[in-house]
């Protein structure tokens, strides 16, 4: 069985041959050059090479649209996940950088983003390092991320492309920004909770980027996308970045259009965000999203628990999740075993399940651990599910 019909059996709670895998990212150059990929492939790589290179900002704008050079990007990436056996490869559509500065680049919505190596294995991380934008007044002057721009329908058939050349054999998934990270990233907490104080203000905001989100699943589900991943975090570690009511107010009424305007086109929406998202789980789930990664599993409220959740919502939505990158990283295999087994055993059988981390493979990560991890899925996660206690 190919990877696209692997990763929408499980999405639509049907047993296929497997169980799918997935990764939101793979920032760790000692297990990509342990099964053969050069050191920082992909697009933190591509920044690093052309940051001092003259006419950079032409560069960017060049290979952010030339289809073929995206294409060749995305298949190198794409034979690595074949090699580590995951089914679903992320083409980035939105958050593309506008400019370089200095060491940082500031992306489209006004993020200050930065290339910082890691110092155990030298993997290059892109970490946000804070907002371009000081005041509601900077943002009206501030050029919107245009839905119709080239490179995002570039990025959308280079993903196409890679996946045929695959044979099929890795789901290309456009992503893509949400409501949330580019409304406040853009400004930090502090000048955005400003913001949200002038509820004229926030509106604004969130529908400039409710109207982008929605116009994007719209392009990428009518040129052949059959899932989209939706970047969004809607909390942190100890709870939601806003009230429920505000998320109720500025964030759902576009996620639910987003999700009904895919699934007229026969696509499905994949949402992403970390935190405790316990108080809007619900709310989340009414939107019609059909599959949630990562469930994160070291927010402070123990009861934010995969195992209770599906439960309660397995029938109404497929869980992506979760092993904690802590375990991943200090844990004994044994740990990692067993709770890669109980994850299959109780989430797996009728489909509904994908098989991920709890949020990414980052540098601390072991090759050891990351086989011990894989073996499992590999040993049990054949249908139809039998995995001994």
């Amino acid at each position: 069985m190919d990877a696209p019909t692997r990763v929408l059996k499980a999405i639509d709670h049907e047993e296929s041959d497997r169980v799918p895998a997935f990764e939101s990212a793979f920032s760790n150059n000692t297990i990509r050059s342990h099964y053969g990929s050069p050191a920082d492939a992909g697009a933190a790589g591509g920044l690093a090479t052309i940051q001092n290179l003259p006419n950079r900002d032409q560069i960017l704008k060049w290979a952010m649209s030339n289809r073929e050079l995206l294409t060749k990007g995305l298949v190198d990436n794409f034979a690595f996940l074949r090699r580590v056996r995951i089914d679903i490869g992320l083409t980035y559509i939105t958050h593309q950088p506008r400019m370089l500065v200095e060491d940082r680049l500031i992306d489209e919505f006004g993020r200050i983003m930065k290339l910082e190596p890691d110092k155990q294995d030298g993997t290059l991380i892109l970490g946000y390092h804070g907002g371009h934008l000081r005041s509601f007044e900077d943002y009206e002057h501030w050029e919107r991320p245009d839905p119709q721009d080239p490179m995002r329908l570039a990025a959308l058939l280079a993903g196409n492309d890679a996946q045929q050349q695959m044979k099929n054999e890795v789901l290309s998934v456009p992503a893509f920004g949400g409501m949330m990270e580019p409304s406040w990233e853009p400004f930090g907490l502090e000048v955005f909770s400003r913001i949200l104080a002038r509820p004229k203000q926030a509106k604004k905001v969130f529908d400039d980027l409710g109207t982008l989100a929605l116009e994007l699943t719209k392009i990428m589900a009518e040129n052949g996308a059959k899932v989209v991943l939706i970047w969004d975090d809607y909390g942190f570690k100890n709870g939601l970045f806003m009230s429920p009511s505000n998320y109720r107010t500025y964030v759902f009424p576009w996620l639910r259009r987003m999700c009904d305007a895919a699934h007229k086109r026969d696509c499905r929406l994949l949402l992403h965000s970390d935190g405790d998202l316990t108080a809007i789980f619900e709310d989340i789930i009414n939107c019609g999203v059909d599959a949630l990664n990562p469930i994160d599993p070291t927010t402070a409220n123990p009861k934010y628990d995969i195992f209770a959740l599906h439960e309660k919502y397995g029938h109404r939505l497929t869980f992506v999740g979760n092993i904690s990158p802590v375990m991943l990283s200090v844990g004994t295999i044994s740990q990692i075993k067993e709770y890669a087994k109980r994850l299959i055993r109780e989430l797996a059988p009728g489909g509904g399940y994908i098989f991920s981390s709890g949020h990414s493979i980052n540098p601390a990560i072991t090759v050891d651990r990351w086989e011990a991890v894989m073996q499992v899925r590999d040993q049990y996660g054949s249908y139809p599910i039998r995995v001994p206690k």
